[in-house]
């Protein structure tokens, strides 16, 4: 794979049901730019399902947060 198409994306769990794209995009905002944020919600109802994605711009802004659930969940 191409560097170029290298993507930063994270799976995002256990979301309120409340949370839509802006405010997950502004969430993860402190650890970088993000390209895009996006809340799957279901086809029929449009109701959150409770998950999403959040991609990053670079190694630099997503390895922070990478780290941190790495390090967390080994506590």
């Amino acid at each position: 794979m191409a560097a170029a198409d290298v993507e930063y994306r994270c799976f995002v769990g256990g979301l309120a049901w409340a949370t839509d794209n802006a405010s997950l995009q502004q969430a993860f905002a402190s650890y970088g730019d993000v390209l895009d944020s996006k809340v799957i919600t279901d086809r029929e109802t449009g109701r959150s399902r409770g998950f999403g994605f959040v991609t990053f711009s670079s190694e630099q802004c997503w390895f922070p947060f990478y780290r941190s659930r790495v390090v967390s969940a080994m506590k």
